[in-house]
């Protein structure tokens, strides 16, 4: 897993993803542009395709491995669908390498700022929903433990 800190706030790259897809006004290159990105994840290890990994709720196969590291969440994905690979990639370039604080308040507009949400499949607007529902609760559990964690040492 790679524990980058990323250099960019959330706002920022969520701007930069609007920007990229919204140079194009053909959704054929939209979902291109999703599906190479998709392409560029990092190859996931077979032990993380675990059935607590998996998100429900998806029409493919997707799944995500959280890891929390020096108060940062480290997310690695994947699936077998390609577009649905580009919608994990995305969520992946706002999300990792966030603190739990930055992921709950981390408005979701850019979504409808890309056009994702009118022009996906019900299904995959589904998917996309629960990956995103999926990274808030790993967020909500780390904050948990670090808050009781800090009040375990006062």
């Amino acid at each position: 897993m790679d524990y980058t800190v990323p250099e960019k706030n959330i706002e920022d790259v969520q701007r930069e993803l609007v920007q990229m897809f919204n140079r194009y006004d053909n959704w054929k290159d939209r979902y291109k542009l999703l599906i190479d990105m998709g392409k560029k994840l990092q190859d996931m290890p077979e032990e993380y395709k675990t059935e607590a990994n998996r998100i429900h709720g998806c029409q493919s196969q997707v799944w995500l491995h959280t890891e929390e590291h020096d108060g940062r969440l480290f997310f690695q994905g994947m699936s077998d669908a390609a577009i649905v690979s580009g919608l994990v990639a995305m969520l992946l370039r706002v999300y990792n390498g966030r603190t739990p604080e930055e992921i709950l308040k981390a408005p979701l507009d850019f979504l409808k700022e890309m056009g994702l949400l009118q022009h996906l499949s019900p299904n995959r607007a589904n998917g996309l929903y629960h990956m995103i529902k999926r990274i808030q609760k790993e967020a909500k559990e780390a904050l948990i433990r670090q808050i009781k964690a800090k009040q375990q040492t006062h």
